[in-house]
C-alpha cells in the first residue's frame, strides 16, 4: 500500500478498528463516502471487540424495546441518559439485523428448528442475547473486517498511533484564525510507529473509536492497547467528558497469571453457573437476595471482594459444573473458555472455576448525542470511547457490542448527510464544494483553507533521547498499582485524594519528558495512560455519591 502522504486530506478520518469503527467506515465507504481508517496496533483484530465472549442484545421471545429500556436503566442505577437508551433499544435491533445478520452473515449460533439461539446474562429480564459460541465478538470483528478490507473506499492503516487532535483554536499559526468562536476539531497528528514520522492529517470529520481505558488498572480484561487515547485526545482539545467514574469491573475474570485475566462471560450465570466461596458456600442470595448471580456487574464484583476481604483468600469459584443448564455440552457452548481453564489445569464440565473481578468497560468517556456528535465541532465519538448516557453508572450485559454498532452506523449516516449538503462531491470525489474558497491543498472537502494552511507540521518536542525502558515500565506500574488500590472497585475519599495528588505529580513529571525526547508509541501511551488515570480518579474524587460501578465507603 502506497505510504500515506503528509498534510493529506480525506473526508473522514476513523480512528479505532473495533466494532464501532469499523461499522462507521463500511457505512460510509457503501454511501461512496473516502475513509481513512487507522489503529495504532499491528493487528486490526487487536481489540476489545475480538475478545468479547457473551453475545450481543437482539430482540427475546415475548421482548419488547420497552423492556429491553427499563432493563438498561435498572442496571445503570437510574442515571442513563433515556433518549439515547430508547435509539438503542428500538434502532439496536433494526442494526444487527441489517448489518450483521444480513451483509455481514456473521455465523451466529442457532437452534436444531434453525432459529437464533437465545441466551440470557445478568440483569435481563429475557433471553434476547445472539452468540456465536462463546466468541461473538471474534466473529463479528472479523466478518466485519474481511468487509472493510476488501473495500475500495477506505484505506486501512496499521501502526498509527494518534498523538492528539487538530483544532481551530489550538493549532493554526494564524491569529485571525485562533479569533473564530468556533473551536472545530480538523484532523489528527499520526505517529507510524514503525519509522516514527508523524503525519499531519487533515479530514472534514474525525471518528474517535479508540475503545476502552482498562489497562491503567493493574487488573483487567482489556487489550494492550485499551488506555484511553481517545478520551485523552478529545479532553485536551477541548471536548466534554462525562461520567468518567463509572468504570466497570467485571466480576469474573480467570485467577492465575498465565491467563492474564481471560474473561469468564457472565453468559455461563445467565445458564446456571453460581459463585461460591472457598468454603464451598454460595453467597450472592446475602448481597441480591432475588437476582443472587444474575445481579448486576457492580453488585456482584463488589461482593466477591467482600467475600475474599473476609476470608483473605485471593479468589473465589464460579461452578457451572453443578448447576449447568443449558441444552449443548459445556465444551461446545464454552469452548473458549473451556481451553483456557484447561491451559491451567481447571475441567470445567467437573471443577469450579477460580476468579477474581477486573477492570472490564468504561461508562463514561466523550459525551456525545444519538448520532456520536461531541460537542465539539466535527468530531464524533463512537463506541467505548464515548458517553453516549447509555449505560449510566453501570452496563448492562451485551450492551457494549450492541451499541458500539449502532453508534457506529448512525454516525455514519450523520456524516454523510452533512457531507451531501455541502456539495455532492465532496465526500466522494474529494473535491471542494462551490461554497469552500479555494485551497492550493488538492480535496479540501468541506473545509475552509485558512485554517489548514495555518495548522504547522509536528515539530519534535525535543531531542534528547530520555527513552528508557525501565522508567517507563516504573511509569507504568506507578498508574496501574495507584488505579487498583486507591480508584477500584471500593473507593474512599482519602484514597481518591492520594490518587488524584499521585497522577497529578506523575504528570508534571512525564509533561517535562514528554517536551524533553523525540516522540514514540510508548512515551505516547504513558503520557495518554496517565492523563486518563488522572480524568478518572478527578471524577471520582468529585462524586460524593456512590451509585452503580462507582461505589464510596467513607
Amino acid at each position: 500500500m502506497p505510504k500515506l502522504r503528509n498534510r493529506s486530506h480525506h473526508p473522514v478520518l476513523v480512528i479505532g478498528t473495533g466494532i464501532a469503527g469499523l461499522t462507521s467506515a463500511w457505512v460510509l465507504a457503501q454511501a461512496g463516502v473516502k475513509v481513512l481508517l487507522v489503529t495504532k496496533t499491528s493487528d486490526p483484530a487487536d481489540c476489545n471487540t475480538f475478545w468479547a465472549q457473551g453475545g450481543i442484545i437482539y430482540k427475546g421471545t415475548n421482548d419488547s424495546a420497552a423492556k429491553l429500556i427499563e432493563d438498561i436503566i435498572h442496571a445503570g442505577a437510574e442515571l442513563s441518559n433515556e433518549e439515547a437508551v430508547r435509539a438503542l433499544a428500538i434502532d439496536g435491533p433494526k442494526v444487527v439485523r441489517k448489518l450483521l445478520i444480513n451483509e455481514m452473515k456473521v455465523p451466529f449460533d442457532k437452534t436444531d428448528e434453525g432459529e437464533l439461539d437465545l441466551t440470557q446474562e445478568g440483569a435481563h429480564s429475557v433471553s434476547r442475547i445472539i452468540h456465536a459460541g462463546d466468541a461473538t465478538g471474534r466473529a463479528i470483528e472479523i466478518s466485519l473486517l474481511n468487509k472493510v478490507k476488501k473495500e475500495p473506499n477506505i484505506r486501512l492503516l496499521t501502526d498509527m498511533t494518534a498523538i492528539d487532535l487538530l483544532t481551530t483554536h489550538h493549532h493554526p499559526r494564524d491569529i485571525q484564525v485562533r479569533y473564530g468562536l468556533a473551536n472545530e476539531c480538523v484532523g489528527a497528528y499520526l505517529l507510524d510507529n514503525r519509522t516514527r514520522e508523524v503525519y499531519t492529517v487533515f479530514a472534514d470529520y474525525t471518528v474517535l473509536a479508540t475503545g476502552g481505558a482498562g489497562q491503567i488498572f493493574l487488573h483487567t480484561t482489556n487489550t494492550k492497547a485499551a488506555i484511553g487515547d481517545g478520551v485523552v485526545m478529545a479532553h485536551r482539545a477541548g471536548a466534554r467528558i462525562m461520567n468518567a467514574e463509572y468504570v466497570q469491573f467485571h466480576p469474573t475474570a480467570l485467577y492465575d497469571k498465565k491467563a492474564n485475566h481471560f474473561l469468564i462471560s457472565e453468559a455461563l450465570r445467565g445458564e446456571g453457573a453460581r459463585l461460591r466461596n472457598q468454603k464451598g458456600e454460595y453467597f450472592m442470595e446475602k448481597y441480591s437476595p432475588s437476582l443472587r448471580d444474575l445481579a448486576p456487574r457492580d453488585v456482584v464484583a463488589r461482593a466477591i471482594v467482600e467475600e475474599m476481604t473476609v476470608s483473605k483468600d485471593d479468589f473465589v469459584y464460579l461452578d457451572l459444573a453443578s448447576s449447568y443448564n443449558g441444552d449443548e455440552p459445556i465444551p461446545e457452548r464454552f469452548p473458549n473458555i473451556a481451553k483456557a481453564c484447561a491451559e491451567i489445569g481447571v475441567d470445567i464440565e467437573s471443577e469450579p472455576i477460580p476468579v477474581v473481578p477486573a477492570a472490564h468497560y468504561f461508562c463514561g468517556g466523550v459525551l456525545c448525542n444519538t448520532s456520536g456528535e461531541t460537542t465539539l465541532p466535527r468530531l464524533y465519538a463512537i463506541g467505548e470511547t464515548s458517553c453516549s448516557g447509555v449505560h449510566g453508572a453501570n452496563r448492562l450485559a451485551s450492551t457494549s457490542l450492541l451499541e458500539g454498532l449502532t453508534w457506529g452506523y448512525h454516525a455514519a449516516l450523520s456524516i454523510r448527510g452533512k457531507l451531501h449538503r455541502a456539495g455532492p462531491e465532496a465526500g466522494s470525489a474529494g473535491r471542494r464544494s462551490a461554497s469552500v474558497r479555494r485551497s492550493p491543498m488538492p480535496g479540501m472537502g468541506v473545509l475552509g483553507s485558512s485554517a489548514i494552511q495555518s495548522i504547522p507540521d509536528w515539530k519534535q518536542p525535543g531531542s534528547l533521547n530520555l527513552e528508557d525502558p525501565a522508567l517507563i515500565l516504573q511509569d507504568w506500574t506507578t498508574i496501574q498499582h495507584t488505579m487498583w488500590n486507591y480508584v477500584g472497585i471500593v473507593r474512599t475519599y482519602e484514597r481518591l485524594k492520594r490518587a488524584f495528588a499521585d497522577m497529578r505529580e506523575l504528570g508534571n513529571r512525564l509533561t517535562k519528558f514528554y517536551h524533553e525526547s523525540p516522540v514514540s508509541k510508548d512515551i505516547i501511551e504513558l503520557f495518554h495512560g496517565q492523563n486518563m488515570a488522572a480524568i478518572i480518579a478527578q471524577a471520582a474524587l468529585k462524586n460524593p455519591e456512590s451509585r452503580g460501578a462507582h461505589f464510596r465507603k467513607e
